[in-house]
């Protein structure tokens, strides 16, 4: 029986030269060229070729690498073939992981054909082992020698992001600088003029989303940059943080301010908050949209404006409030001394949402009832039938889950077989180029979209089967909140993972609400 290989590619950030998104570099297809041409002098069936354009080796959220890890552990080929160990990985860490650990208990042969690294061969761990350091430290001197290239250029005000502002574009001419882009420019003056004229930062979003002015997202697309985000209903619509954002952005007055986020590690591409004292800020680096007049007449309303409900506290519902009909989180508002909980959508634009209005105390009531009558109900049953009940349910979840991603992985392999069938038909010269990279778009794009159900799925999963692990605590959980007459933020945080709130029911003054429960 003939071994099946699954090939492995990826490229280096050093050799892009792609000519445009849908383009493979020619980084990668000489590295197929190459694998291909190994595989079948070896006698091996090609399962799969995986690839992973404008990826680094460090970046463990690479979308073919973790399939092929996948499929690995499923053992759906035999060998992992790569031109080199660091296109598979460059950090140790993995390299002990998978190459000596996982990879031989799912019987799986590694083989990188450049560095002679080969799994199968004993002898040469040590020389897989130093590849792997080597390449560690590779990473971590490349990752401090761009830090220190990129604090420069901060510190001097030079723009290092991928996309300018919006109103401003890059300057074409003079790298780092940035110049004004006219079309957006007098957008975002007509905000702060309007703000400075008394209008509110919902009333602002309302204005430009009934002229039809897209958001800075979807101008950026429209204008054809590679700006990536999933498209919802309101995706181009104007939002009240977007204004808000705006307001107090100083590049508007021409200073370069860089540096509000910072990476984790270079192991990942996860980044965190810095405090204002760290952040690069470089006056007059470039033209300003706003005049220091406006900027400041506005600041001073901001400031004016921000009267916080109760100093140092968080809302009681903040961010667990959701519209039913738009899934928009409700924003606080406070009016003759009591707080509501409202969807800034309805005042977005005409169709943007039909709106969900309700107060604090009239929520917190709702809460407390429906978690009363649980209490009543689920403490008057007994035990043995509680844990029955919570376990058939649970199974039942299970059960209903594993059917669906084992339907969506059979189609996920139909569509990865008929890709593979493609790639092999064009190197055959079966079909022409333009042919293959229409066809398999079309498949890729939907093998993505069925895997990333699947892992919503695998991850739901994950969480009934802890649920199931852990046994029903729920008795004990409500027993602990039982005849409460207020909530406070940490019930709450305990008890609820969010609230749908929907339209007051008409001529009456309820409210329909579904509370999802975190137990």
């Amino acid at each position: 029986m003939n071994k099946k290989v699954a090939i492995y590619c990826r490229l280096s950030e050093e050799d892009k030269n792609k000519q445009s998104v849908t383009d493979d570099s020619g980084s990668i297809q000489n590295q197929k060229s190459m694998l291909l041409q190994y595989a079948m002098e070896q006698g091996w069936e090609l399962y799969n070729i995986y690839s992973d354009d404008d990826y680094t080796g460090a970046d463990r959220r690479r979308p073919e690498f973790n399939r092929l890890l996948k499929d690995a552990q499923q053992h759906k080929f035999d060998i992992i073939l790569c031109k080199t160990q660091s296109r598979f990985t460059r950090e140790l860490e993995l390299v002990e992981k998978y190459i000596h650990g996982l990879f031989p208990i799912w019987d799986i042969r590694f083989i990188s054909i450049v560095d002679n690294a080969d799994t199968a061969n004993k002898g040469n761990k040590k020389s897989r082992q130093i590849n792997g350091l080597v390449n560690e430290w590779y990473l971590e001197d490349m990752s401090e020698n761009i830090r220190s290239v990129l604090t420069n250029r901060r510190v001097n005000g030079f723009h290092i992001g991928a996309f300018a502002l919006y109103g401003y574009k890059k300057d074409p001419d003079q790298k780092g600088h940035l110049i004004i882009d006219e079309e957006a420019a007098a957008v975002v003056r007509e905000v702060f003029t309007l703000f400075a004229q008394g209008y509110g930062k919902t009333a602002i979003a309302r204005i430009l989303n009934d002229r039809g002015i897209p958001n800075p997202t979807e101008y950026k697309r429209l204008h054809g940059l590679r700006y990536q985000q999933p498209k919802t209903k309101n995706s181009t619509l104007w939002k009240y943080f977007a204004i808000s954002d705006m307001l107090i952005n100083e590049i508007y007055i021409g200073n370069m301010v860089q540096g509000k986020y910072g990476s984790v590690s270079y192991k990942t591409k996860q980044n965190k908050p810095r405090p204002k004292s760290e952040w690069y800020i470089v006056e007059g680096t470039h033209e300003p949209i706003i005049d220091r007049e406006l900027w400041d007449r506005v600041q001073a309303l901001i400031s004016q404006r921000a009267k916080p409900f109760d100093i140092g506290t968080i809302g009681l519902f903040a961010r667990k409030a959701r519209c039913a009909n738009c899934g928009y989180t409700m924003r606080s508002s406070k009016n003759r001394g009591k707080h509501y909980l409202q969807c800034s959508n309805r005042h977005v634009a005409k169709d943007a949402c039909i709106g969900s209005f309700i107060s604090v105390d009239k929520l917190e009531q709702l809460v407390i009832d429906e978690l009363n009558r649980l209490a009543a109900e689920y403490l008057d049953k007994d035990e043995l039938e509680q844990n029955i009940e919570f376990s058939d349910n649970l199974q039942g979840q299970k059960n209903r889950l594993l059917s669906d991603i084992a339907v969506y992985e059979k189609k996920v392999a139909e569509y990865s077989k008929g890709i593979r069938e493609l790639y092999m038909d064009k190197v055959k010269g079966l079909i022409s180029e333009s042919d293959y990279v229409e066809m398999s778009k079309e498949f890729t794009t939907d093998r993505d979209r069925l895997e990333r159900v699947i892992a919503d799925g695998q991850k739901q999963l994950s969480e009934i089967e802890e649920k199931i692990a852990a046994g029903d605590n729920r008795r004990e959980l409500i027993e602990q909140y039982t005849n409460l007459e207020h909530l406070t933020r940490e019930i709450v945080e305990t008890l609820i993972d969010y609230i749908s709130v929907g339209k007051r029911i008409p001529g009456t003054r309820d409210v329909l609400i579904e509370i999802h429960w975190s137990f």
